[in-house]
């Protein structure tokens, strides 16, 4: 990275959330176009050469946003947060965790949304992260609520969210698709991370 300041991190175990940057575009590009993530989140495939603009002048712009407002002040208004997620034994980016607002949702419309790579789906890594970034938005910002999407066919997203204790509230139509709508509240968080 250009910048001398460290990269924002959220330890989850064996894996971590680590801030965007530029040396990610070539593994984002490459999952990002995989056909199991690209069914479900079309609006992420890209060239390399896509990825790599828009992490120079929007994604990492935007993170540090994010990060500069939650270290501040705590509140993160409408910021967007995209992480990568690493693998600790070989610090190999195998997929993302990302918060930011969801227009096509009423308000408080915050949404958390993961993907990760084919190769390792089935081993936990989406719930680990989507855990660790929750307990991080719950404990570090003013968000006390967060929503969740699955379209009705994505049975392995729907048990992550569920897993990580999102209550369903029903189905949406977005862009002619059918969406699982499920809400997580800071309270019943809390409660449930004090048992």
């Amino acid at each position: 990275m250009s910048e001398d300041r460290k990269l924002f991190r959220i330890d989850c175990g064996d894996i971590y959330l680590q801030e965007f940057s530029i040396e990610d575009a070539n593994h984002i590009h490459k999952i990002s176009n995989q056909p199991e993530i690209a069914q479900y989140l079309p609006d992420w495939k890209s060239t390399v050469e896509q990825r790599v603009e828009w992490l120079t002048h929007y994604e990492i712009p935007a993170n540090k946003a994010f990060l500069d407002a939650a270290a501040n002040t705590g509140n993160v208004a409408d910021h967007f947060l995209k992480m990568g997620v690493f693998r600790k034994d070989t610090e190999e980016l195998i997929g993302w965790c990302c918060t930011g607002i969801k227009e096509e949702l009423p308000a408080s419309n915050r949404e958390i949304m993961y993907a990760i790579s084919s190769e390792y789906q089935g081993n936990g890594y989406a719930t680990k992260a989507s855990i660790g970034l929750i307990e991080y938005l719950f404990t570090q910002t003013n968000v006390d609520l967060l929503n969740a999407l699955a379209l009705i066919d994505n049975d392995s997203s729907i048990k992550v969210i569920e897993k990580c204790g999102f209550t369903y509230e029903g189905q949406v139509t977005i862009d002619e698709e059918t969406y699982l709508h499920y809400r997580l509240n800071k309270s019943d968080y809390e409660r449930s991370a004090k048992r």
